[in-house]
């Protein structure tokens, strides 16, 4: 299927290409007019792409024309929530059709890191007068080897389950809103299948890789330590620590039916996951 206006194809215009999601994202959307915004050259995509980059939005704005579809997806840093706010008002003044952004479960202004940077750029969209969704999803299953030296995980979750969801998950269900006819706007809470404490994801890591491997719960302070031994700042070390202890109080294990109601299949599951990325553990 492919989007026409006026004897001109439409574009989906795709940012975070080259990023887990992105990339899973413009495999989905093979047979449709694609153009993936990266910084460098990405012929790996197999598909179009254009110099831009999100830290100068105007990049951004000059790909997009009346009707295009845009995916708003990028990693974090200082200045993500102007740039991205600057991108969409652009899309509106071009006319696109809809926006799709990542956003995160409980996204909120005023939140701990990324929670309060989504949380103002999914207000903006909100009121941006362009068709929207926010896709919320919890935690990454592609973000479990970064937590994870040698055969131990360390965090501050305590016992808290989370509904981790495979990322290619959320491509699916982006790809299935971005060729589809635009509904009303509203925010998906994305999950995996299931909600696991991260000793049963340590369990069932160790059991697909036939190795031990355990989970270790550290006070918040000591897990902030860690992480600036790592080279992260203080500040931020911190508030990711508190962030764990915060999403690990059970506020993150509700699992959705949003995956399965948007794209007709059940997510994968963590087994599924690691059946394809146990490489990343090693």
């Amino acid at each position: 299927m492919r989007f026409h206006l006026c004897g001109r194809f439409l574009m989906i215009v795709v940012t975070g290409a080259t990023g887990s999601i992105g990339r899973a994202l413009v495999t989905r959307l093979g047979g449709h007019e694609v153009l993936a915004a990266v910084r460098r050259p990405a012929g790996d995509l197999g598909s179009p792409y254009a110099p831009a980059d999100l830290a100068e939005p105007e990049t951004i704005g000059a790909l997009l024309s009346p009707g295009d579809r845009l995916f708003l997806n990028s990693s974090l840093w200082p200045g993500v929530v102007d740039a991205h706010r600057a991108v969409i008002d652009l899309a509106a003044k071009a006319g696109v059709a809809q926006i799709v952004t990542v956003s995160v479960r409980d996204a909120a202004p005023g939140g701990r890191l990324g929670l309060g940077m989504h949380g103002l750029i999914d207000a903006h969209l909100t009121e941006s007068g362009v068709p929207w969704a926010a896709l919320r999803p919890s935690g990454f299953m592609q973000n479990l080897p970064g937590d994870f030296e040698g055969g131990t995980m360390y965090g501050s979750y305590g016992s808290g389950r989370i509904s981790y969801i495979d990322a290619r998950d959320i491509a699916d269900v982006a790809a299935t809103l971005l060729t589809s006819p635009v509904g009303p706007g509203r925010a998906y809470v994305l999950t995996g299948p299931e909600a696991l404490s991260p000793d049963e994801i340590a369990a069932e890591i160790g059991r697909v890789l036939g190795r031990s491997a355990r989970y270790v719960d550290l006070p918040v302070p000591e897990l902030a330590g860690r992480l600036e031994r790592q080279g992260m700042p203080r500040e931020l070390a911190l508030d990711l620590a508190e962030l764990q202890a915060q999403t690990g109080d059970g506020s993150w294990a509700p699992v959705t039916t949003e995956v399965r109601d948007v794209t007709g299949r059940p997510p994968r599951t963590l087994a599924d996951f690691l059946a394809d990325h146990a490489a990343a553990f090693s």
